[in-house]
């Protein structure tokens, strides 16, 4: 539990167990329902002993990792040197939203589109010779920048954290999806050969796509690079165009194309596919995303520190983790062993904070209805934390969760379990106002 003193400073977290005992005997009060957060009404950061603590960030494409600890340095009897203990203190998981911001941003283009097409009397396109200030991102990219700095910001006013440990991509994704990134060491492109086998091994999981031999283990098999459209028929010695694949695999297929390769297995074919689309569009927008939340966390306040991937992935093998997101963040920057970790995580699902647009429109663009001026209702709007009581009825009982309004009055209620419809605004509570997210608990896999 995150805690507070009196002028809302950040102390050191503490115990569920302490908190109710605070609670109990009127020393503490709610500053915050989720994530809950405790305020000390008798206490001041000046009398109070804090620790730093470290902020460590795994940033993905559909979840960010975010893992506060304490970190404790215990000399080696038998090296001598000081041996890192992390203490995994509170665990949050961020639900980025960027492919339905990129969907919608497409939907929203190609109904403006038909509707000039068809000559509807619709509005001209703005003139096309704009330029892209200096660090422009698209608003899918940016979005997780924002919504990854926006925590931090919190965590850090909330807890006494002194360094922000950051993973950063193992390779250059941008420059490895360039077409002339050459396989061999002849030194075309930016990166050489060696570097581009291994980002490809790494991304297919060191696994043949076509048979699924594995590389790694005892019964390993060698791996080697495919190319999907073969050489002699002009195809690029890009990563979009390579993946893993053992020895017989490569050599049954040749130069054929693997549409003719795989002709008899559409399952196989139509899996290379799909990876290798999501993949290239995944890969370059973390990339990208990372470097903006690298430039972006210097103004959080703490010191911030980069680390690679692989020396995450190092460390949370040795200390027998599962891979989450969570369990990355945990293990990210100089770390030798993880002590302890909450059984629970936060979850944060990026929600949004609703639509400028005035009207809902049909599957043809034309607008069907029309949404209200102002987003509150009834003292309530979409997106708020709320109790309602229901006295009698089919839906009598209690209800916490997230309300969507209405404006004659009638909200729905999604609680952890399921969605309670059209309870009346007089039996609702505003627990905290919305946030843009929506919060959830869940467990923590605590073996690999």
């Amino acid at each position: 539990m995150l805690v507070l003193d009196r002028r809302g400073k950040p102390l050191m977290p503490t115990t569920p167990r302490r908190a109710r005992q605070l609670l109990r005997s009127g020393r503490a009060r709610v500053h915050r329902v989720q994530p809950f957060v405790l305020r000390i009404v008798d206490r001041r950061v000046e009398d109070s002993e804090t620790e730093p603590l470290v902020l460590g960030i795994d940033p993905g494409f559909r979840h960010t990792g975010v893992a506060l600890a304490r970190e404790q340095e215990v000399p080696d009897p038998r090296s001598g040197r000081a041996t890192t203990i992390r203490h995994g203190l509170f665990l949050l998981r961020v639900d980025h939203r960027g492919a339905v911001i990129r969907d919608r941003l497409s939907a929203r283009s190609a109904l403006r589109r038909g509707r000039r097409s068809r000559k509807l009397r619709y509005r001209a396109p703005r003139f096309d010779n704009r330029a892209r200030a200096a660090g422009w991102l698209a608003p899918s990219i940016r979005h997780r920048a924002e919504t990854t700095v926006t925590w931090a910001r919190r965590l850090a006013a909330w807890a006494p954290v002194t360094r922000i440990d950051l993973e950063v991509p193992r390779f250059d994704a941008r420059a490895l999806h360039r077409a002339d990134a050459a396989v061999g060491d002849r030194g075309q492109g930016t990166l050489h050969g060696t570097e581009v086998r291994e980002y490809v091994l790494e991304r297919d999981g060191r696994t043949c796509v076509y048979c699924g031999a594995s590389g790694l283990g005892a019964a390993s098999v060698p791996l080697t690079l495919d190319h999907v459209r073969a050489r002699a028929h002009g195809g690029p010695d890009a990563p979009a165009n390579l993946v893993a694949a053992c020895v017989p695999c490569n050599r049954d297929k040749g130069d054929r194309e693997v549409e003719e390769y795989l002709a008899r297995r559409p399952a196989v074919l139509a899996r290379v596919r799909r990876s290798l689309a999501s993949v290239v569009q995944q890969d370059l927008s973390v990339s990208v995303s990372r470097s903006a939340l690298c430039r972006a966390l210097q103004s959080v306040g703490p010191e911030v520190r980069t680390h690679s991937g692989g020396r995450t992935k190092w460390n949370r093998s040795r200390a027998g983790l599962p891979w989450d997101h969570v369990t990355d963040a945990l293990c990210v920057g100089r770390v030798d062993a993880i002590a302890s970790l909450p059984a629970l995580q936060h979850v944060a699902v990026s929600m949004g904070r609703g639509s400028y647009s005035r009207t809902r429109m049909d599957r043809y663009g034309f607008p069907r209805l029309r949404l209200t001026r102002r987003k509150m209702h009834h003292g309530l709007i979409t997106g708020d934390l709320v109790r309602a009581v229901v006295p009698s009825g089919r839906r009598a009982g209690t209800h916490v969760g997230r309300v969507a309004v209405r404006a004659s009055g009638s909200c729905n209620i999604t609680t952890a379990r399921s969605t309670v419809q059209h309870i009346g605004h007089r039996h609702i509570t505003v627990l905290q106002r919305g946030d843009g997210y929506r919060h959830l608990r869940a467990p923590v896999a605590l073996a690999a």
